[in-house]
């Protein structure tokens, strides 16, 4: 079984940042593609970014130039740096990961799901 875990959400102020993380555990051989989505409410979910194996990144218009994902193979760990944060960017964000399991078969996982809020 594999679990993903985000954290570092919460409440900032317009203009300010957040770094949210998501910890990939379990049995797993390796990771592949790594996503953050996001869902406000009376929303459909929108992809807001994506990293491969590789590094390379892309991203929704929405948040070019202000959102950074980044990961860290080694701890099995995505990251997404958020600067300057708008009221619209106030959704629930999860991480997505393709990973290859150990049993040989590949499947995509969901992590829970982590509140974030601009509001002054």
């Amino acid at each position: 079984q594999v679990q993903l875990v985000e954290s570092g959400g919460g409440l900032v102020q317009p203009g300010g940042s957040l770094r949210l993380s998501c910890v990939a555990s379990g049995s797993f051989v390796s990771i592949y593609n790594m996503r953050w989505y996001r869902q406000a409410p009376g929303n459909q979910r929108e992809l807001v970014a994506v990293i491969s194996s590789g590094g390379s990144t892309n991203y929704g218009d929405s948040v070019k130039g202000r959102f950074t994902i980044s990961r860290d193979s080694a701890k099995n760990t995505v990251y997404l740096q958020m600067n300057r944060l708008k009221p619209e960017d106030t959704a629930v964000y999860s991480c997505n990961a393709d990973v290859q399991r150990s049993d040989g078969y590949p499947n995509a996982y969901w992590g829970q799901g982590i509140q974030v809020t601009v509001s002054s």
